[in-house]
Parts: C-alpha cells; sequence; structure tokens
C-alpha cells in the first residue's frame, strides 16, 4: 500500500521579502479585552487551537463554512514565534516574537454556544477550513513590536469593532510567556491574542473591512452558504 501524499506545509506571506513563514500550530486566547467590566480582575485566558490548515492568505474571497446559522468576525493581533521555549519569562518573552500580522478568528457562534452550554470542547466551531484569514507577516526587524496601535473591523462600511493594542488585558509579551507556561512553543507557532467587543453575525455578501495601525489591512468578501 502506498503512503498517501500529505497536502503540503502552510505558509504565509511575509512582508518586503518574496519568502513565506512556515505557519506550525495556532494558539487562540479567549477574552483579552474589556467587555464592559474595565475594573474586571484579570484572570488567565483560557487557549484553543486551529489547525495550521485553517490559515489562508487574507485576500479575495472567504468561505460561509457549513453547519452554521451564526458566522462570525473576529479581528485579533497575531503573534509568529521565531524562538521556540517553554516558560519564557514576561520581560524575555518579544525576544521569542518574529513578527506580527492582523488576522480573524471566524467562529461558528452557534456551534460555539451549544457546546460551551454542555461543557464540550469547541472544536467545531472554531476549527474549520479557511477559519483563520491573516495579512502577510510584518518581521520585528525592521519594524518594531506591536505593542499600541488602532484595531479595528467594519463590515459593509459600518464599523462593528474598535479598540487599541494597548488596551489587551494581556500584553503581547505576556501572552507568549503564558502559552509557554502550558506547552513548549515552537518556531512557526502562532498566537491569535483576542479580540474587543462588537463580534457580530455576517452574511453571505458581507465586505469585511479590518487593520491593525502599522501592521496590517483586511478587505474581503463573505462567500455564498456552502
Amino acid at each position: 500500500m502506498s503512503v498517501p501524499h500529505a497536502p503540503q506545509d502552510t505558509t504565509l506571506p511575509i512582508k518586503g521579502s518574496d519568502q513565506r513563514f512556515p505557519v506550525g500550530r495556532v494558539f487562540c486566547l479567549g477574552r483579552n479585552y474589556h467587555w464592559g467590566t474595565p475594573d474586571a480582575v484579570r484572570e488567565k485566558p483560557l487557549y484553543f487551537m486551529k489547525p495550521a490548515s485553517a490559515v489562508i492568505d487574507a485576500l479575495g474571497e472567504i468561505a460561509f463554512p457549513p453547519m452554521t446559522d451564526e458566522f462570525c468576525h473576529e479581528i485579533e493581533l497575531v503573534i509568529a514565534i521565531g524562538n521556540g521555549g517553554a516558560n519564557i519569562a514576561p520581560e524575555q518573552a518579544l525576544s521569542h516574537v518574529w513578527g506580527y500580522a492582523a488576522g480573524l478568528d471566524l467562529t461558528r457562534r452557534d456551534l460555539q454556544k451549544a457546546a460551551k452550554a454542555i461543557g464540550q470542547p469547541w472544536e467545531a466551531a472554531k476549527a474549520f477550513d479557511g477559519a483563520a484569514p491573516m495579512t502577510p507577516i510584518v518581521p520585528v526587524e525592521p519594524f518594531g513590536h506591536a505593542e499600541q496601535g488602532a484595531i479595528w473591523l467594519s463590515v459593509n462600511g459600518v464599523e462593528r469593532q474598535r479598540s487599541d493594542l494597548d488596551q489587551q488585558i494581556w500584553s503581547a509579551a505576556e501572552v507568549v510567556a503564558l502559552v509557554s507556561e502550558y506547552i513548549t512553543l515552537r518556531p512557526g507557532d502562532l498566537i491569535m491574542t483576542g479580540t474587543p467587543p462588537g463580534v457580530d453575525a455576517l452574511q453571505p455578501g458581507d465586505l469585511i473591512t479590518a487593520a491593525i495601525e502599522g501592521i496590517g489591512e483586511i478587505e474581503v468578501r463573505v462567500g455564498a452558504r456552502a
């Protein structure tokens, strides 16, 4: 019996380069912005994962996934890991970052709500084809670290989400350190750092425009229902 041919590795473009960044694993944080409770206690955020195969270039049309009637957008900062490690100290964490991107954590919200209600995992809600469109990665050298800057998303010209990276409950350095407590990070890993309030449902034909200042801009249209 012949060995099956596996798909090629997932990669993302790199700003200012003809090379592409090899994507390893994709870790995603839960809520990392205050949603109406600015004085809330800073509890360690949970994380979940998307497969690398969910990552696509944020261009053109995105598919409306099957098995959902509540397909939602979440604009997020993406951290690209260049140097791996475990139990990374926050003060050393940025030295492990290779670059940043803007990404959409697309979600089948109705499936997520159903899973939460009975204590099941979220994979069906978060891990599907095309669930993580991303812009080209902006390298730390020479562009620097993403510590502040507007983050926003509009649908059909109507703004739904807006905040600033400096409003994240856990900074990029702290996020890297936190995830590395649970698992040894590897070069090529991506971390999606959570989304501001304003998440809402998408419909076929909707035009999504979004950006993170100094990092990247997204303009994609939602395709027809599967």
